[in-house]
Parts: structure tokens; sequence; C-alpha cells
């Protein structure tokens, strides 16, 4: 199976399936000298995992990391960093009934019509289990990207279903099930997942991830832009089904005047391009958003056919979240981090002697710059070919 690899520079290369063995990854690119140990990995891993509250999948993994190749007297030695994850409460039983049925929604029937034969054990490759290698690389990422660069990278649920979360407090994002960064909406996420849970149905969530302290000049301006690659590895997680960056979608009803982040020798005014201009990082926060589908695999009946084409009725039983976007932001933290250290080897490897007279602005300006700066005086074009 091909397509399993991210990154030029800095390369993650998953395996496993959800009820096999185990989970792992191969970090390849990662520079020598970054002091690493389980422990690092695993705060981030044990963010995702499954059974943590009464709101998502009761499988109980511990996701205890293993730390196989890569790290020697705890410092990364620049060779391919190998990371297992054991499985180690697989229910293979719960899917005896959709052996020869297509879930709706699933990946179960392209699967079937591209490689001809499926794992339908947990969804065996398409599972969301697989997001725990990425998680696990991604903590890797974010470290070096940490004491290399200062760049820090958040997560948190915008939305569930239908209720929007406003982003008020970040203290409070690991206080909560929902890494909700408003405590206030905590009850009534609570309760809509109590509903839903009982009524067996499931729903989606919108999802934002920021990373601060971004240098200026990382990405490409063609083929490589870096919001093309975040929007490509976001896109590559499990459920999700539009990526944006920036405005994204809103920048459609937005104007020039309101659309165009200007600039005055304070920072930047506003921040609708997402941090990034022509595939290339400002130095502003770099925002994306994702949006995350509902759970296919939901105890109510639905319409589908069986291997022969037949029509048939799909119940699935076993252990699901009934919105995969709970769990969901630890995965986007992780997918931003791999492609933002990617790009930053690669900004090295070309560009490291660059040296630029033009300042570097403050991602955001104070207030009262817009004041402080009125517009200039527009100068006169003495270019006699120019229009």
């Amino acid at each position: 199976m091909s397509g399993n690899t991210l990154g030029r520079l800095f390369c993650v290369t998953s395996f496993g399936e959800s009820h096999g063995p185990g989970i792992g990854c191969v970090v390849d690119g990662c520079p020598p000298g970054l002091a690493l140990d389980a422990a690092d990995i695993q705060h981030d891993l044990d963010r995702r995992k499954p059974g943590t509250s009464r709101f998502v999948t009761q499988r109980k993994e511990a996701d205890a990391v293993e730390i196989l190749s890569g790290v020697y007297q705890g410092v990364t030695t620049g060779t391919p960093i190998a990371l297992l994850i054991r499985n180690t409460d697989q229910r293979s039983q719960d899917y005896a009934n959709i052996v020869d049925r297509f879930r709706p929604g699933h990946a179960d029937y392209s699967y079937t019509q591209k490689y001809g034969v499926r794992d339908p054990r947990g969804g065996g490759r398409q599972s969301a289990r697989e997001t725990a290698t990425r998680v696990a690389a991604g903590a890797v990422a974010r470290k070096w990207l940490r004491e290399r660069h200062g760049v820090e990278i958040r997560g948190a649920l915008v939305q569930l279903g239908p209720i929007p979360i406003a982003w008020r407090d970040e203290s409070v994002i690991d206080t909560n099930p929902f890494f909700a960064a408003d405590p206030d909406v905590v009850p009534r996420l609570e309760a809509h997942m109590d509903a839903l849970r009982k009524s067996g149905d499931s729903c989606g969530a919108k999802i934002t991830v920021v990373a601060r302290g971004v240098p200026p000049g990382w990405g490409e301006p063609v083929d490589d832009k870096l919001d093309a690659e975040l929007a490509y590895a976001l896109m590559g997680i499990n459920a999700v089904k539009g990526v944006e960056i920036g405005a994204g979608f809103g920048a459609v009803t937005q104007l020039g005047t309101e659309h165009g982040d200007e600039m005055t020798p304070e920072g930047f005014l506003s921040n609708h391009a997402g941090g990034i201009l022509g595939g290339i990082s400002t130095g502003q926060d770099v925002v994306a958003h994702i949006a995350i589908k509902p759970t296919s695999s939901i105890r109510l009946a639905r319409r589908s056919i069986d291997r022969d084409g037949e029509a048939v009725t799909v119940e699935t039983f076993g252990r699901h979240d009934p919105c995969v976007g709970i769990r969901a932001t630890p995965i986007a933290e992780a997918m931003v981090a791999i492609v933002l250290m990617d790009h930053a080897l690669r900004h090295r490897a070309q560009n490291a002697d660059v040296r630029v007279g033009t300042p570097r602005l403050p991602a955001t300006a104070p207030a009262g710059a817009r004041e402080r700066w009125p517009l200039a005086p527009t100068r006169a074009s003495t270019d006699p070919d120019r229009d």
C-alpha cells in the first residue's frame, strides 16, 4: 500500500491496523542532538488516547509508546526513529456482522473496490486509531520546533455539532474532555453528547489550530506552498472533509480593503491570511481550521449493500466515538507540527545564509497603531511602462 509517508526532509511513515498487534511509525530526518525520551511523546498520546471520558469510545488502550531506534543515551542520533504502540484491548468479534457489508459513509466500500480485500476489524488501516502514530511523530516535531525556534502550537474545539465554542481561555483547553477554550460552554457540550449517545447517532465538529512564533520565510512559492501542504496534511486526518487557512471561505464575502492585512511599522493590523502569503510564512500566527464529519460507525440501522451488491441493513456495534472531533485536537496539532518542521528543515537547507534588510514586523500591532499610522500619500510612478 503506497501513500503512507508524509514530508520531504522530515518524513513520517506509519504502519499497523486498529486490531493488529500494534501500530507505529518511522520518523526519518530528525536532526541529531535533540533530547528525547518516551515521556516527551507520551504526553501528547495521553491527550488523544481513547477511554478518557464517557463522551468517547470506551476502548481502553494505554497507548504506551516504545522508542525502538534513533535515540541513544536520551539524544536523537540523526538516524530513523522507530516508534511502536502496542494494541492491548481489541474486540474483533464486534465487527463480525460487517465482514461482508459496507458501512455508509465509511471507507469499507472504497477500500474493497481498490484492493479487493479489507480488514474489517475496527476499520483496519482506515481506523482513527492510526492517528495515534501521527501524534507520536508530531510530538517529536513539536519539541524540536519549540526548542530551536520557539514555535508553540495550540488547538481547540471551536464547534461541536450545532454548538459554537468561543476561544476565550487557553488555560482550560486541557482541563475538559472537549479541548474547549470556554469553560462556560462545557455543561452544554456534555448534555449534547449525552443525548447524542443515547440516541445512537453522531455529529461533526470544527477545530482550530494556531502556530505562534513561526518565522517569516518558511514555505515555497509555487508547488509546495506552506498553506497547501498544511491543507494536504490536515485533509489526510480521518474524517476531515474541509480545511481553511486564515479567513478561509469567509474571504468570499470580504472586500479587498477588508481582507488584505495592512502593515504598519508597529506590526500587522489583521491576520486574514492566516500567517501565510504566496505560500510563505509572514511571521504572524499560522491559523488553520478543519471540519470533521459525523462518525460513520453508528448503531442506528442504515441502508447499504453487501459484497455481492445485494441490499442489506447495517448496524454497527462495538466501541465508537459519537463525535470523532472530540479527540482530534492533538491530531490536528501534530499534523501542523510535522509540516512546519519539514519546511523549517527545507528552509534551513536552501536559505540559511539569506540576510534581509527589511525589518521583521511584529505579528500583531498594538492597540492604536491604525490611528498612529494613517494612510501615507501615494507616490507617483516613474516607470513609463507601468499601467
